[in-house]
């Protein structure tokens, strides 16, 4: 609805007052942990063969209260040569999201799927600089399809439940 004078105001609340919209939001994100390690220098610095990147990552949710969920990104790098560990990051990146009449199946998808893929540039910068700062160059990830990993997930889950179910369970 509009107003004579071209301001645009936002839906009525619902007839009793209360407000059923779905409502998502950012509230904060922080760094809960970052482990940096540098086991080799300064012999590291000398060696010619270029070292392999392993990246892992995980992603975990819970709930703080019943509109206040914490999503956690784990990333860890590391990059090994022949000699040994060039170097190592480990970081835990989190984010509290504020959900208000957002049915159980809408959040799980948004929990393990949009909000990772909110904080990933982000983590992605933090693990860039401390790479650099560890006196490598700097190493920047590659982003990550969150919502095609969590559709192939949860494929994986159903086919793996439809096995089970076609397996006796216990002793009837």
């Amino acid at each position: 609805m509009a107003e004579e004078n071209g301001n645009i105001t936002t839906p009525d609340p619902a007839v009793n007052g209360a407000d059923t919209a779905p409502q998502i939001g950012v509230i904060s994100q922080y760094v809960k942990d970052l482990s940096v390690e540098n086991p080799n220098a300064p012999d590291v610095y000398q060696w010619e063969a270029q070292p392999q990147i392993d990246v892992q990552f995980n992603i975990g949710s819970s709930p703080i209260s019943d509109e206040v969920h914490e999503v956690e990104l784990k990333i860890e790098v590391k990059a090994e040569a022949e000699q040994g560990v060039a170097f190592s990051v480990e970081l835990l990146y989190c984010g509290l999201f504020g959900m208000r009449n957002v049915s159980e199946d809408q959040a799980h998808p948004f929990l393990f799927a949009e909000a990772p893929r909110l904080l990933f540039p982000f983590a992605r910068a933090i693990i860039s600089d401390a790479v650099r700062d560890a006196g490598f160059q700097p190493l920047m990830l590659e982003p990550i399809d969150f919502t095609a990993l969590y559709m192939q997930q949860r494929e994986a889950q159903a086919a793996a439940a439809t096995e089970a179910g076609d397996q006796p369970v216990g002793n009837a």
